[in-house]
C-alpha cells in the first residue's frame, strides 16, 4: 500500500482535516488525521492493518510476536485488528489517574514479544507511556506500529517504529502559533485531556 493509498482511505472517509486543532501533545497544528473515520469502515481497518502487519513481518519474521499492546483510546481499534492480522492476542491500556495501567484481567506474560500499536504518531509521548507500562509487566517489546507518522519520522519511541506512512505536518507550541492558526479558535479533537 503506498502513501497515496493510505491518504485516499483518509479522505474518502472526511478524516484528513484542515483548521487549527490542539493536539493531545498539546501542540497547535492545521491538519488533524480522525482516525476513528477510517477505522468505522472494518473492511478499510482490515486492509490498512495488513499492509502494516507485512511491514512488521518483513522486519521481525513471522511468529516473532506473541501479543500486541494498544493505548486506549485511540489505538484500541488498531491494536485489535492488528493482532487479528498478526494471529496473536491483543489487548490495551487505559489511563488510570493520568498514566497508563492494564486493567480488565490483562496480564503480559513474562517475557512476550510485544508490538505496541498506535493510530498516529506525533511526538511519541503515548507511545513511549504503553511502552514503559508493558515493560514493567514483563513484556519484551519488539517494535511498535501505527498508521500515520506524522513526525516524519522524528519521534523516537524506543524501538522501530513501523508505519504505512510518514508526514511531515508543522506543529507549534502556544506561544509560537503561525497569524493564520492563531486567529482561529482551537478546536481538540483528540481523546487525552491536556493539564
Amino acid at each position: 500500500m503506498t502513501p497515496d493509498d493510505v491518504l485516499a482511505h483518509f479522505r474518502e472517509t472526511d478524516a484528513l482535516l484542515e483548521g487549527h486543532f490542539l493536539l493531545s501533545s498539546g501542540l497547535h497544528s492545521s491538519k488533524y488525521l480522525q482516525c476513528a473515520k477510517v477505522l468505522m469502515h472494518p473492511e478499510r481497518a482490515a486492509l490498512l492493518c495488513r499492509s502494516l502487519a507485512d511491514k512488521v513481518y518483513d522486519a521481525l519474521g513471522k511468529g516473532n510476536v506473541d501479543l500486541v499492546v494498544a493505548p486506549a483510546m485511540g489505538g484500541v481499534v488498531v491494536g485489535y485488528e492488528m493482532a487479528r492480522q498478526l494471529g496473536v492476542p491483543g489487548m490495551f491500556t487505559e489511563r488510570v489517574d493520568g498514566k497508563f495501567a492494564f486493567r480488565r484481567g490483562f496480564e503480559v506474560p513474562k517475557g512476550a514479544r510485544v508490538i505496541m500499536s498506535e493510530d498516529i504518531v506525533t511526538t511519541g509521548k503515548s507511545s513511549r507511556e504503553c511502552i514503559e507500562v508493558i515493560n514493567q509487566a514483563g513484556g519484551k517489546v519488539v517494535g511498535a506500529t501505527c498508521l500515520i507518522d506524522r513526525s516524519n519520522g522524528t519521534a523516537d519511541v524506543g524501538v522501530p517504529l513501523f508505519s504505512l506512512m510518514q508526514m511531515d505536518v508543522k506543529t507549534y507550541a502556544e506561544d509560537e502559533l503561525p497569524p493564520e492558526l492563531a486567529d482561529l479558535p482551537a478546536i481538540k479533537p483528540g481523546s487525552r485531556n491536556l493539564k
